[in-house]
């Protein structure tokens, strides 16, 4: 294929309303596994829900358990593509690395909360493999929080004496933005959320002579 190809009008219209229609298919399928349970939904319910044809959901996805999958992965995909390019954005400081992170994993959650809710309750229905391949790149897209954990501490600010249990420990708060959304929405925004945990989550690790140097953070 040529480099013209390539970026032929056509093909990328053609691409972005494929890309439109499975977004639209999995939101479709979140919104329902998370009220009814994966088990009671079926590809004929998602396509009712999306508006279309149950053939246009089998030219994308082979089953339910595909669409599943789909849905699980595309928050991770999520994590991966923006939280790396949050942190990178933030420039070398390691605490405004986490900080930014941390914001983009809740701006995610928030955005994806249905599908968010969903890899809590219905991973275990997946196969062995695909269960396998969530727990993989759960573990990859919690790396640059593990990463700007790591460089704090290296450089002195941060006293974290178990990265790993740091790590998730801000990717449960970021979660439990879905999870118990019910309750927080009715007093907090999602910015505020996440500045007052960051700030929890920042006087627990901060070495106590770096803390007027983030102030700003550290104010709930």
């Amino acid at each position: 294929m040529t480099f013209a190809a390539e970026l032929d009008p056509a093909d990328a219209a053609r691409s972005a309303r494929a890309e439109r229609r499975s977004a639209q298919l999995l939101e479709a399928a979140a919104r329902l596994m998370e009220r009814d349970g994966s088990h009671a939904v079926s590809m004929q319910s998602v396509a009712a829900e999306a508006g279309v044809s149950v053939g246009l959901i089998y030219r994308y996805f082979g089953s339910k358990d595909d669409l599943l999958l789909a849905v699980i992965i595309g928050v991770l995909d999520s994590f991966a593509t923006r939280v790396p390019a949050a942190v990178e954005a933030a420039g070398d400081d390691p605490v405004h690395r986490l900080a930014a992170g941390f914001r983009a994993y809740c701006e995610v959650i928030d955005e994806r909360r249905h599908a968010a809710v969903l890899t809590y309750r219905e991973t275990k229905s997946l196969d062995e493999a695909g269960r396998a391949r969530i727990k993989e790149l759960e573990v990859q897209t919690s790396e640059p929080l593990r990463a700007a954990l790591r460089a704090g501490v290296e450089a002195g600010v941060f006293d974290v004496p178990d990265l790993e249990l740091a790590a998730y420990d801000l990717l449960l708060l970021a979660h439990a933005w879905a999870l118990k959304h019910w309750y927080f929405e009715r007093t907090l925004s999602l910015d505020t959320y996440a500045q007052r945990q960051l700030a929890l989550v920042l006087k627990g690790i901060l070495e106590p002579k770096h803390r007027r140097r983030y102030a700003d953070l550290l104010t709930n």
